[in-house]
């Protein structure tokens, strides 16, 4: 079970710095993503933004639940003392 443990961990550590470092590019070098998205897709700059801000939403909420719950019950009702 401890190893289940440490794998979500480094899962939810993982992908919360990809989410983190996909959030600070998107607000910091906007402008040339979206030129290069633009002409790659034919898409709108109204869109793109959209688009961008599904995407992070989408990314942040299947974090939660596929890494941040399970390590946390886990790690809460299972390795405590009075669950084990």
């Amino acid at each position: 079970m401890e190893e289940l443990v440490v794998m979500l961990g480094w899962c939810t550590v993982i992908n919360f710095v990809f989410l983190m470092l996909t959030t600070i590019v998107l607000v910091l070098v906007k402008k040339p993503i979206q030129g290069i998205h633009s002409k790659m897709t034919g898409l709108s700059l109204e869109e793109l933004n959209r688009i961008y801000f599904q995407y992070i939403g989408r990314f942040k909420t299947l974090w939660i639940f596929f890494n941040l719950t399970p390590y946390l019950a886990i790690r809460v009702f299972i390795l405590s003392p009075a669950g084990g």
